[in-house]
């Protein structure tokens, strides 16, 4: 996925009002849900997601395959 086009996307779903959640895929197959709006940090291409047990996930434009809204929203962005 392109920087420009990675930083759009989350802005788009971390953003929404009301939030609702949204999934990114990676790359490498792993999934993470953001559940809330400040669990997630991104520039210049590169993201963290702090999880509510307080891990982090850092992930990059290069590694997501796409993002995907909640099912109620079906919403979708690639």
């Amino acid at each position: 996925m392109e920087s420009a086009s990675f930083e759009r996307s989350l802005r788009a779903f971390s953003r929404r009002a009301p939030f609702q959640s949204f999934t990114v895929e990676l790359s490498s197959g792993e999934w993470i849900t953001v559940d809330h709006p400040e669990a997630l940090v991104y520039r210049g291409g590169l993201a963290v997601y702090v999880a509510p047990d307080g891990t982090p996930t850092l992930f990059d434009h290069a590694g997501v395959t796409q993002m995907i809204g909640s099912p109620d929203s079906q919403s979708t962005a690639a």
